[in-house]
C-alpha cells in the first residue's frame, strides 16, 4: 500500500507521489524566537518529525528544512522590553527551542535557516516580483498585488470578493488595494534594518518563507507543513508570492496540525493561556509529553490537561513493562517453545503498524498497534516455554515501531551523578571553544539517558526526565 497523505490544498486524501522517486523536499514552518515556545507550538516539531521518521522508515531520503524567524516586531518588542540586543534575543531563544525539541525526541533539520541570513535572497525575490508588476514600492514600503494573483484563496478556499467583503480591514493610503500585503517593511528610528533598492527596512512575514523554500530546496518541493493557524494568510501568501515569481506549483502537498485547546479553547500567547513546553517537561518529562501528543491524529485537536499527561504516561509504561518484561525471560529462556505462530502474529502485526501509519501517518492507531503487540508479548510471556528467537522479534519490533514513532520503551541504565557533571563540563567546555558539534553530541547522549539540560544565566541545570 501507498502512503495516502490528507493534501490540505485538495482537502481530500492523495496518493503520495514525490518528484524524484526515493526522494522528498519537505519544509516546515518554524517559529518566531521571541519567547519560549508553549506546548501548542511544540506539536509541529513533533507531528513532523514523526511523518519525517516514517518517510525514512519507508524508504524515503529526506531533505528535511525548517526555519526560524530571528527578526520581526514581536522580537524587536521583546528586545525592547528585556533591555536587550535583538538579535541576542533571538539566538537565546533559538538555543532554548533546541534544547526543548531536542528533549522531545525531535530530530535537527538538515537546515535551520534564519532570516537574517536569508537578506539576500529575499531582496531578489521581491525586486523580481515588482519586475513582473505583482509588486509595488509605496512610501519605502513593498506590498503584493493580491488580486493580480489569480489562484489567491485556493489554499484556504476564499475567493478575493469573499475575503474583501468579509474581512475587518483598515484602510491605508498607501496600498492600491486593501487585501494587499507588505513583502518590505521601512525602516523604523531605531529598528535593526538593511540597505534595499527601496531604502532601508526589513522582510515582511510571508516573504522570508517564499525566499528560504526557494533557496534550499527550489521551485517546486513536495511537502510544506505547519500548523493549522498558518494556513490563512501565512501560507496563502506563500503561494501567491511563489508562484507569481516562479509561474510554478510552489508544493505539490500541505500538510496541517490541528491545535491543541485548554478547556476547548485554543492555546496560545494573545489569548494568555499557554503552558510552557519547559515547564511541562519539568512536571511530566519529555517522553511522557511526546507520546501524549502522539496518541491523537495530527489533523485532530488535542484538549491538554495534566490528567490526560497523566494518562500517557500510564500508557508509556505499559508498553515499557511489556519490553522490560520480554528482556527479563530472554535472560532466562532456552530456545524452545511454539516459534511459527508468535512469529507470524509479529509479523501481522508489523504489517497493521504499516498500513495504520500510511494512511495519512495515524500514529494514534500507529500507537495502538503497539498496545496490541504489548498484549500479544504478554499473553506469550504467560507461557511455561517460550523461544529465545520469539522474544527477541517481540523486543526487535518494540524497537523498531518505537523508532518511527520516536518514543522511548527500553529503559537503560542510569548515568551517575559525577557522570553527568563530568558530561556537562565537557559540554561547557566544547562550547567555550566553539567546537558546537561535539556540544550538541554530548546534550543529545544526555538526552538519550534521561537527562534533561536547561541553560540558566547561573549556569547548567540538569534533571532527569
Amino acid at each position: 500500500m501507498a502512503i495516502q497523505l490528507y493534501n490540505s490544498l485538495t482537502k481530500k486524501k492523495e496518493t503520495f507521489v514525490p518528484m524524484e522517486e526515493g526522494k522528498v523536499k519537505m519544509y516546515v514552518c518554524g517559529p518566531t524566537v521571541y519567547n519560549y515556545i508553549h506546548i501548542g507550538n511544540a506539536r509541529p516539531p513533533i507531528v513532523y518529525d514523526m511523518v519525517r521518521r516514517y518517510l525514512e522508515y519507508r524508504g524515503y531520503e529526506v531533505e528535511f528544512i525548517s526555519n526560524f524567524t530571528d527578526v520581526d516586531d514581536k522580537i524587536i518588542r521583546a528586545a525592547h522590553e528585556l533591555g536587550e540586543d535583538v538579535f541576542a534575543v533571538a539566538n537565546r531563544f533559538i538555543e532554548e527551542y533546541h534544547n526543548d525539541t531536542c528533549a522531545l525526541g525531535v530530530k535537527k533539520a538538515n537546515k535551520h535557516p534564519r532570516v537574517t541570513e536569508t537578506i539576500p535572497e529575499i531582496i531578489d525575490f521581491v525586486a523580481k516580483l515588482i519586475e513582473k508588476e505583482y509588486a509595488y514600492e509605496s512610501g519605502g514600503d513593498v506590498y503584493f498585488r493580491t488580486k493580480k494573483f489569480e489562484g489567491y484563496g485556493k489554499l484556504s478556499s476564499q475567493s478575493i470578493d469573499d475575503l474583501r467583503s468579509g474581512a475587518r480591514i483598515e484602510v491605508d493610503e498607501r496600498k492600491e488595494d486593501p487585501l494587499d500585503f507588505v513583502l518590505w517593511k521601512a525602516a523604523k528610528e531605531g529598528e535593526v534594518s538593511w540597505e534595499s533598492p527601496w531604502g532601508d527596512g526589513r522582510p515582511g512575514w510571508h516573504i522570508e518563507c517564499s525566499a528560504m523554500v526557494k533557496k534550499y530546496l527550489g521551485d517546486t518541493i513536495d511537502i510544506h507543513a505547519g500548523g493549522k493557524d498558518l494556513s490563512f494568510p501565512h501560507h496563502e501568501n506563500e503561494i501567491a508570492q511563489s508562484e507569481a515569481l516562479t509561474g510554478k506549483t510552489m508544493a505539490n502537498y500541505w500538510m496541517h496540525n490541528g491545535f491543541i485547546n485548554i478547556n476547548n479553547e485554543k492555546m496560545s500567547k494573545s489569548l494568555g493561556n499557554f503552558v510552557l513546553a519547559h515547564d511541562i517537561i519539568r512536571q511530566h518529562s519529555a517522553e511522557v509529553v511526546r507520546f501524549f501528543m502522539l496518541t491523537a491524529h495530527y489533523r485532530s485537536p488535542i484538549n491538554f490537561s495534566d490528567e490526560l499527561l497523566d494518562g500517557a504516561k500510564n500508557g508509556l509504561e505499559r508498553l515499557r513493562t511489556a519490553v522490560s518484561s520480554l528482556e527479563h525471560r530472554l535472560g532466562e529462556s532456552a530456545d524452545y517453545g511454539e516459534k511459527a505462530e508468535w512469529l507470524t502474529k509479529i509479523s501481522q502485526l508489523k504489517e497493521t503498524f504499516i498500513n495504520e501509519m500510511d494512511d495519512d501517518f495515524n500514529s494514534a492507531n500507529g500507537i495502538s498497534v503497539m498496545f496490541d503487540l504489548a498484549k500479544e508479548a504478554n499473553r506469550y510471556l504467560r507461557e511455561e516455554q517460550t523461544s529465545k528467537e520469539v522474544l527477541q522479534a517481540f523486543i526487535a519490533l518494540f524497537d523498531e515501531l518505537a523508532g518511527v514513532l520516536g518514543i522511548v520503551v527500553r529503559t537503560q541504565a542510569e548515568l551517575l551523578d559525577t557522570e553527568i557533571e563530568a558530561l556537562i563540563e565537557e559540554r561547557n567546555e566544547a562550547r567555550k571553544s566553539r567546537n558546537f558539534k561535539r556540544a550538541d553530541e554530548i546534550r543529545d547522549q544526555l538526552k538519550d539517558q534521561g537527562i534533561l539540560l536547561e541553560d540558566t544565566a547561573q549556569g547548567v541545570r540538569w534533571k532527569r526526565g
